[in-house]
């Protein structure tokens, strides 16, 4: 008489269904601060600077919850935004919404600014890609350009010579300086 044996996998000496690990409800500053790539350090000065307020425990440890792991996203990416620490730091504390609008409104314009500033540089280089000239110092567009970009303030004072020869130092110049003319 041949016998059968049914193997059941699934089945467990218990047969209580498998049991997954709950998460702490705290954890050290090595895990925050690997969670997001960060060195330990870091969420130390964030403390010292007023972002963070971990508890500790009996030990005097720093014990980090979940709203700390959302303060850190949002210095993260506060920073990356281009805002400073401590202006980080008032617009976290700030009660007052008018008060955050008018700080966040100031830093929009500071980024209009240099975003306006990089444009203006990334002009200049397409206009340098796109020049024909040997010497990006004889094109007349590039000069334009570059008196745009810099207002017309620090460019040297020259006087026109007739092939592109070192001017005498008679012009004042710290160094010959070369007029490029169109």
């Amino acid at each position: 008489m041949a016998t059968t044996l049914v193997v059941n996998a699934d089945m467990k000496s218990s047969g209580a269904p498998p049991t997954v690990p709950t998460p702490p409800t705290t954890m050290t500053i090595g895990e925050l601060a690997g969670r997001f790539g960060l060195a330990t350090h870091v969420l130390r000065h964030w403390e010292s600077a007023g972002l963070l307020e971990p508890a500790r425990d009996t030990h005097g440890r720093r014990r980090y919850d979940a709203g700390h792991i959302t303060r850190v996203a949002v210095v993260l990416r506060a920073k990356a935004a281009g805002l400073a620490l401590d202006d980080i730091r008032e617009l976290l504390r700030a009660g007052d919404p008018a008060v955050r609008r008018q700080r966040l409104e100031a830093h929009r314009e500071e980024l209009r600014r240099r975003v306006a500033e990089a444009q203006a540089c990334l002009d200049l280089v397409e206009c340098a890609l796109g020049c024909a000239h040997d010497d990006l110092a004889d094109c007349p567009r590039f000069r334009e350009a570059v008196a745009a970009t810099v207002g017309g303030a620090g460019l040297p004072v020259v006087a026109a010579t007739t092939h592109g020869e070192d001017l005498p130092t008679a012009t004042g110049a710290e160094r010959p300086t070369r007029w490029y003319g169109p």
